[in-house]
């Protein structure tokens, strides 16, 4: 049996998760995550992001941000936040593949050049610009265009999560949005 140093085995083995609402909204029907880490995974972020591509990549505090089957996941080095959860038995099952992504990433860091670099995001205010911008509207759910437009940029919303736009107006936000690949 081969023997493995601690650190080869497995860099993450415990944490603590909770569910909420958001604060901000709390009609959602989803749920967030956080997953508060007892390792620090800062180490392999650089490698997460190489790997799976992230959207942003911070150096200071290091998180890298991903979305992945319509969610955003953002990693820190000592907490996991996971949007648009349904309930627990999701959320253990998102959470158990991430710790598994995780220790594996890490396992294989050697065959991997780390990326310190974020892909470049769709500017906020050419979204904006785009959305009608009509403050009493409201009918995406959000509290205006603006923060409906920084969804957008982020890949958690789209150009058909707008109710009222007009056809051409969808199609050049699609477009526009496309350029971006935010669905990878």
């Amino acid at each position: 049996m081969a023997s493995f140093s601690e650190e080869a085995m497995m860099l993450l083995t415990s944490w603590n998760r909770t569910l909420f609402r958001p604060e901000c909204n709390p009609n959602f029907q989803s749920l967030h995550m956080i997953a508060q880490l007892d390792q620090n995974v800062g180490p392999v972020l650089p490698y997460l992001n190489a790997a799976w591509g992230g959207f942003r990549y911070v150096a200071d505090p290091p998180s890298v941000t991903f979305k992945v089957h319509g969610r955003l996941i953002t990693i820190h080095g000592d907490r996991i936040a996971v949007n648009a959860i349904a309930d627990e038995e999701e959320a253990d099952r998102i959470l158990g593949w991430l710790i598994r992504e995780i220790n594996d990433t890490w396992d294989h860091r050697a065959d991997l050049n780390p990326s310190y670099e974020s892909r470049e995001l769709p500017k906020i205010i050419d979204i904006v610009r785009l959305l009608p911008r009509d403050p009493a509207c409201r009918r995406c759910g959000q509290n205006g265009c603006l923060p409906m437009a920084a969804l957008m940029a982020e890949g958690a919303r789209g150009a058909e999560d707008c109710p009222v736009l007009a056809d051409d107006v969808r199609s050049r936000l699609e477009r526009y949005l496309a350029g971006f690949n935010l669905d990878a």
